[in-house]
């Protein structure tokens, strides 16, 4: 049970990882979009679509970093007043009745449409530039990384914070 405690961590920790080099690329197209559009009047929708897409995936390991970091807003108010053990209590319940729960049902309800969506290859709706399932497909790696995080908050032993 530990090895694949150990391998989920370390896959959702390369996830993570990789999402973390997607924010220049997506701050440079969102620079460029301006100069695209009134010097060259051309490719601003294109720089777009693509920093869409790249955002999508962006925002996806970043609620998961977030939660795994524990830097989310919290009831931190009233938590840092308990001890180390109860803080752990409360987050394995937390991911247990809130993150476990929401992250199948974003799993189960986005399938069908992140599934249909890559088939068919979806494109942008207002430009047709290709690479709109992907937005969809990150809507589900969203569920997918949320999902192992809180199996693995849930697994954490009592003695950790």
């Amino acid at each position: 049970m530990e090895r694949l405690a150990g391998m989920t961590s370390a896959g959702i920790g390369a996830a993570l990882a990789g999402g973390r080099s997607l924010i220049l690329p997506i701050a440079l197209l969102l620079f460029l979009q301006w100069p695209l559009r009134e010097v060259v009047h051309a490719y601003s929708r294109e720089a777009n679509d693509l920093g869409q897409w790249l955002f999508a995936l962006y925002v996806a390991v970043a609620v998961t970093a977030a939660t795994r970091a524990r830097a989310h807003l919290a009831s931190d108010i009233f938590a840092h007043r308990y001890g180390p053990v109860t803080r752990a209590r409360l987050a394995r319940i937390g991911a247990a009745v809130g993150l476990l729960p929401w992250s199948l049902w974003l799993l189960g309800a986005g399938w069908d449409m992140a599934w249909h969506s890559t088939l068919s290859l979806e494109a942008f709706p207002e430009t047709y530039n290709p690479g709109f399932f992907l937005v969809k497909l990150a809507m589900w790696l969203l569920g997918l990384l949320a999902f192992g995080q809180a199996l693995l908050d849930i697994a954490r032993p009592e003695r950790a914070a």
